[in-house]
């Protein structure tokens, strides 16, 4: 279900979407996208989205592609 909901794809990205957002909560799934736990939560999230959309968005961020946040955050994938 990733595909329904919007990919940050590096750390300025991610950056600027929660400097951008005065009004509304910034909500992101750091994960992976072919993780099965991920696409459980993708799947909860993407179920939301509507209804929450105006005071909450949802972004997803693939912890391989962007690991500027790794460290700072300790997210680190479980299956390694």
């Amino acid at each position: 279900m990733s595909y329904l909901l919007p990919h940050l794809h590096s750390g300025w990205a991610v950056d600027q979407a929660i400097l951008a957002e005065e009004e509304r909560l910034v909500i992101i799934r750091f994960g992976h996208d072919w993780d099965e736990t991920c696409m459980q939560m993708d799947e909860v999230l993407a179920a939301v989205a509507e209804t929450i959309k105006n005071f909450a968005v949802i972004y997803l961020v693939d912890i391989t592609e962007v690991s500027d946040f790794n460290t700072m955050y300790e997210l680190y994938d479980h299956q390694q």
